[in-house]
């Protein structure tokens, strides 16, 4: 029989158990803090109809989509947890309590050119708050608050959540007459600290925007300062345009009650030239770099939109949310040494029979697994030494031996495999967890 090569697709990622280990540990540090802030779990369908996929695609994005056919249905793999999301909300509108506050932490596919750190499969970790009708701008200013909560306990310090409003950019495009471009200068915007100033203003002259124009939107994104003083500034620029305005106001009002949230003033700032260049993003806007390490690019990022699912229903739904692209984040923490993954094994205790007669080892299995100490039993004949060695190379903490001398004293051989300590003690859950110091046990 021909041998096929094992190989797995490119742009697909595949762990070995110590880093899997690792990413699951992320994965719930991220989901715990978004529990903790009330949100409901969600999941939505990996494969949908592409009219309800699809049905606000449009240019890259529908050329990224995974479609197939099968038998009569068109079908195509999610792309993003965002329109499963409008779809869910539209569909169950009348079963859901607003605002809806749901988190959902799943894969996405894109068909896009597969590169060192881009992923064609990667998960998501969304979290959206959705309004029936309307939904007030003081739940813009808790976002920033539960981003600085799951990075402060991924265990970093140095990150900034970069904060701006789409409203004053559209604004301020009204007001120097470029409204009908101002999505094509929002992307351009976006790319700045990617591209430089100098191929940003080239790209505004290549769609036609004149010097004049282009100065005042350079002299816009480039005010400096605190954030209060940027906000003074905003206000001085004298822009009595209305969107421009409103804005204004929504970032001020943001600004301050993401303090009364206890986000502390190094976490955030005002940065003008944030735009998020998806279309459907309306008032305000994130992205959150790590300080010391920006070329991972933004590990998290959002911001408001109006109507969330105004293909599906006429119910006006706006909301605020962000999302975590955890494969890619991962990758790149990994790659820079800023994670290790150390753990080998989740046992937390390998019970050693060296006896034909296996009912005493898996009864003090059962007993300590019911007290929440993960437990494996070695249940392969080898050698003692292979036994302990297979131990040794997962790292599992604690080794319980029971032989033939064991179950006739009522006793256990119990060994610390990090110090090498070793004694025998009665065969009692009680005496034995007293020995395993640090292992997380839980009694009800």
């Amino acid at each position: 029989m021909t041998k096929i090569e094992p190989r797995t697709l490119a742009g697909f990622m595949e762990l070995l158990p110590n880093e899997q280990i690792l990413f699951n540990q992320i994965k719930e540090t991220i989901e715990t803090t978004y529990k903790k802030y009330g949100f409901l779990p969600i999941d939505t369908p990996i494969i949908e109809l592409s009219e309800v996929l699809l049905a606000k695609a449009g240019g890259e994005t529908e050329k990224q989509i995974y479609r197939f056919q099968k038998g009569d249905n068109d079908l195509s793999l999610r792309f993003d947890l965002t329109v499963p999301l409008a779809k869910y909300v539209a569909k169950n509108y009348g079963n859901l309590s607003f605002p809806f506050r749901r988190y959902q932490i799943g894969k996405v596919y894109r068909g896009e050119r597969a590169q060192k750190g881009r992923y064609r499969e990667f998960y998501q970790c969304d979290i959206d708050i959705i309004g029936d009708g309307e939904l007030d701008i003081i739940n813009d200013a808790e976002i920033p608050s539960i981003i600085y909560d799951i990075f402060t306990n991924l265990g970093f310090e140095d990150f900034t959540i970069r904060i701006n409003n789409r409203k004053i950019l559209n604004g301020l495009f009204e007001e120097i007459g470029q409204k009908e471009q101002s999505e094509e200068i929002l992307r351009i915007i976006d790319k700045i600290e990617k591209i430089g100033k100098e191929a940003v203003v080239e790209e505004f002259e290549k769609i036609g925007v004149n010097s004049e124009q282009i100065n005042k939107i350079i002299e816009f994104i480039e005010i400096e300062g605190t954030t209060n003083e940027k906000l003074e500034k905003l206000e001085k620029l004298n822009i009595e345009n209305e969107t421009y305005k409103q804005g204004v106001k929504e970032l001020k009002e943001v600004i301050k009650n993401i303090k009364i949230f206890g986000v502390p003033e190094k976490n955030f700032k005002v940065d003008l030239t944030i735009a998020r260049g998806l279309d459907y993003y309306t008032g305000t806007v994130y992205e959150t770099f790590l300080n010391e390490y920006r070329e991972i690019g933004s590990v998290c990022s959002g911001g408001r939109y109006e109507n969330l699912a105004e293909y599906y229903t006429n119910k006006k739904l706006p909301g605020v949310g962000v999302s975590i692209g955890l494969t890619r984040l991962f990758y790149k923490l990994n790659e820079l040494n800023i994670i290790k993954a150390t753990k080998r094994a989740v046992a937390e205790v390998l019970i050693i029979p060296m006896l034909e007669n296996l009912t005493e080892p898996i009864k003090l299995a059962t007993k300590l697994r019911k007290m929440g100490i993960n437990t494996e039993i070695f249940l392969n004949n080898k050698k003692l030494k292979a036994k302990f060695k297979y131990a040794d190379k997962l790292e599992i903490p604690y080794v319980v031996v029971i032989g033939e001398d064991e179950v006739k004293e009522n006793k256990v051989t119990i060994k610390n495999m990090k110090t090498g300590e070793e004694e025998k003690i009665a065969n009692d859950e009680v005496e034995i967890i007293k020995r395993l110091e640090g292992v997380n046990i839980k009694i009800d």
